[in-house]
């Protein structure tokens, strides 16, 4: 029955295509009422046909990659409505297959066409970027002409004043010159021959005046300059300024070189041909260096200013050439000039009263030769070349961190002026040189301060030391230094992991501390050798605040986290054997550890103490007395190597048959644990622990003493009362004495205390029977 209705439920569901639509791509079989059709019944294909039915398959294929292509290009394409679409148009999940074979198959063809054209357009690419940067560096070019040319056109008429004030002569000496200063000096832009000309020079110098006023009208916030009498221009230009690090254009500027200074100024994009004040500098205080053409950075040139350095970048060879030779034209006219006014400062005058005797000039002639020479002898010899250029010469080894350099040519000028007199040139130029000693100061203090890597050890601190050192300046050398290396110490404290074991926390921690402070103690004494006393007690202060930085960090890991006390005794024990290493160069710090910890080592000795009391309380409370059995003879042997480990030498003799032990579990116990403390508290002693140790001692063996007395006179049975009494005499005559002497060997001196109590427990032994307390 199933069979026989299958066939026409299929027939009424569906609606099967004509060959037609099959052609014309009509696509998959449509549904009419949302019932899914089921598949038609394959037929084999007639003989003869099958390369037919493959070309047809193909076409179709073909077909519908180009109408789903088409569809997807379409400007109206909805992705949900097509998904939506093609879910109610297919077959089931085999359609959906195909379909997306398509999709995927499109994709990648989409993609080799992407990368086809992107290969075939490469090359223009690049040819059409790097003619969209010479356009740009032509419009550049192109934009500076026209400026250049406009700023020529206006100062034509200020220039005509000048240049026919000086008339001919002026020519006759600027025919000698280079062309470029002789046009600068026909623009008004270099001093010319002064007195020369039919104006005089009165003119000349209104016109430099006017050609300086003009251009920097064109500069926003510079008007303070114009008062700067005698002030005039000297070249200017167009320059691009660059990172001094990274090479990186940072902006266009306009340089202004004037006869004393150089004025920096900024383009304001939006009004062409004007500028905004950057900065100022003084001449005597810049140094211009050369920048090597490393392509594509060339035609650069650098100025170093204390505490800054700029890098410009000019149009072109030529222009940087001519900014590099103006500018040392310049300084060396502006030296010149001032070591000309020096020298007319330091000149020796004629006396005035030689002037009103002209009628005897034999009256004078002793008083003018003792005049001589003390005039003589306050003129001080400055215009040699390297005095001169001193000052620059310093700014140039402080801006290259040339400190050696600085400091020898301080060294110089002090060896060359120690003997001579001070008139006012010598006081100006060591006026000059205490300000560039005073930058020198600034920078070596900067290489010191803990700001600046620490890296490189206390040697990387050497050379800044050592030119402070040389500057007279010992106190402040090792002021920076301690503290570059406190930083140091701290920084590296900081760094340390915090691992899961303390002990091997704590042997980093030292070996990173006290290897630090044995190399800063090496170099101190290295750096500081011949100088004042006073810095070596300065570096002991220093030690033992360094000190106390260590014991924090230690006692943080040690003590705060409540160790136990054979952890904290194996790490007090490893930070005194790392303090010894500093007995090497004579330096002890082992009293200063022991002041700083004792208070952390008293507070873990009263705790470990504390709980031996409350533990042997416990075991008394619960104490039945009976012998121990210890179930196996290996059980019997760790514990007779334990007790022999304890320094209970006759502990044989308290062994039974069969495992036995003629000894209750509590007084074992305490031994063990006793015995235990002592040996731990011993590798934390120093002398001031003395009574500390000795007093949790006897707290610990009086709470034992105390349990078997009392028991001894409360027992009543006469077997456990003679067991009481063989624990009693194995307390007083084997673990008393056997703690007596293992404090005695540790600390060096015997302890009264204890005597006192082993002979106070003779009451007992003499008469058992007592019903009084031993204590």
């Amino acid at each position: 029955m199933r069979a026989t209705s299958a066939p026409p439920r299929r027939r009424r569901s569906t609606r099967v295509s004509t060959p037609a639509q099959a052609q014309c791509g009509a696509g998959p079989r449509r549904l009419r009422f949302g019932v899914a059709p089921a598949p038609l019944p394959r037929l084999p294909p007639p003989p003869g046909s099958g390369g037919a039915r493959r070309r047809r398959v193909t076409a179709m294929s073909d077909s519908g990659a180009s109408r789903l292509r088409r569809q997807l290009e379409s400007g109206g394409f909805e992705a949900q409505l097509y998904v939506k679409q093609l879910s109610q148009q297919s077959d089931g999940d085999r359609d959906l297959q195909e379909h997306r074979q398509r999709v995927q198959a499109l994709a990648e063809e989409t993609a080799q066409n992407l990368k086809r054209n992107v290969y075939q357009n490469y090359r223009q690419f690049i040819e059409t970027a790097r003619e969209i940067s010479y356009l740009e560096s032509e419009m550049y070019q192109l934009s500076h002409l026209l400026t250049e040319q406009k700023s020529n056109l206006e100062s034509i008429p200020l220039a005509l004043l000048p240049a026919a004030a000086a008339g001919a002569s002026a020519g006759e000496d600027t025919a000698g010159a280079g062309p470029r200063e002789r046009g600068a000096a026909q623009a008004g832009f270099l001093p010319g021959p002064a007195g020369i000309g039919r104006e005089g020079p009165g003119a000349v110098e209104e016109g430099k005046q006017r050609t300086l006023t003009t251009l920097l009208e064109k500069v926003e916030g510079c008007r303070d300059l114009l008062e700067t009498p005698g002030q005039y221009l000297v070249y200017n230009g167009d320059l691009v300024e660059y990172e001094a690090d990274h090479m990186a254009q940072l902006q266009r500027v306009h340089g202004f070189l004037m006869n004393d200074c150089l004025l920096v100024a900024t383009w304001l994009p939006q009004r062409r041909g004007m500028y905004r004040y950057n900065a100022l500098y003084p001449l005597d205080r810049l140094a211009v260096v050369n920048v090597k053409d490393n392509p594509p950075m060339k035609d650069m040139f650098k100025l170093l200013m204390f505490p800054e350095s700029r890098i410009f970048q000019a149009e072109n060879a030529k222009i940087k050439r001519e900014w590099l030779e103006v500018l040392e034209e310049t300084k060396r006219a502006l030296s010149d000039k001032r070591r000309r006014e020096q020298e007319e400062a330091a000149a020796p005058r004629a006396p005035p009263t030689v002037a009103s005797k002209g009628g005897n000039p034999f009256e004078d002639e002793d008083e003018e030769e003792l005049a001589t020479p003390e005039a003589e002898e306050e003129k001080v010899e400055l215009s040699m070349e390297w005095i001169q250029e001193l000052p620059e010469d310093l700014d140039v080894c402080i801006a290259q961190r040339d400190f050696e350099g600085a400091v020898d040519l301080l060294d110089k000028l002090n060896h060359y002026l120690e003997d001579k007199p001070s008139p006012p040139p010598v006081k100006e130029l060591r006026a000059k040189v205490d300000e560039r000693v005073r930058q020198l100061t600034e920078v070596l203090v900067f290489e010191l301060s803990p700001d600046r890597s620490l890296r490189g050890g206390p040697k990387a601190t050497r050379r800044a030391v050592s030119q402070l050192i040389r500057l007279g300046q010992c106190t402040k050398a090792c002021e920076l230094f301690l503290r570059n290396r406190a930083a140091a110490v701290h920084t590296a404290i900081r760094q340390l992991r915090i691992e899961g074991a303390t002990l091997l926390y704590i042997h980093k921690l030292c070996h990173v501390f006290f290897t630090s402070l044995l190399e800063t103690a090496r170099e101190f004494e290295t750096d500081f050798a011949g100088t004042d006393s006073g810095c070596y007690s300065a570096f002991v202060v220093w030690a033992r605040s360094a000190m106390g930085m260590f014991v924090d960090a230690f006692s943080k890991q040690v003590f705060d986290s409540k160790e136990s006390l054979s952890t904290a005794a194996e790490c007090v024990k490893v930070a005194k054997e790392h303090c010894q290493q500093l007995g090497e160069i004579g330096l002890d710090l082992t009293f200063i550890i022991h002041a700083l910890l004792v208070k952390d080592i008293q507070g873990a000795l009263h705790s470990y103490k504390e709980i031996i009391i409350e533990a042997t309380k416990h075991r008394n409370s619960e104490e039945m007395w009976r012998r121990m059995n210890l179930m196996t003879p290996e059980a019997l042997g760790k514990l007779r190597e334990e007790m022999r480990g304890c320094g209970v030498g006759n502990f044989e003799q308290y062994t039974g048959d069969d495992c036995w032990v003629n000894l209750s579990y509590t007084v074992v116990a305490f031994t063990k644990q006793t015995m235990g403390f002592l040996e731990e508290a011993l590798k934390l002693y120093f002398p001031e622990l003395h009574m500390v140790l000795l007093e949790s001692l006897v707290e610990v063996i009086l709470v034992a003493v105390q349990h078997v007395d009392y028991s001894l006179r409360c027992e009543q049975d006469p077997e456990k009362k003679a067991f009481i009494r063989q624990n009693a005499s194995f307390l007083y005559e084997t673990v008393l004495p056997v703690v007596e002497r293992r404090f005695e060997d540790g600390v060096g001196k015997p302890a009264k205390q204890l005597q006192d109590l082993r002979n106070a427990s003779r009451l007992l032994r003499v008469n058992p029977e007592s019903t009084t307390s031993v204590v």
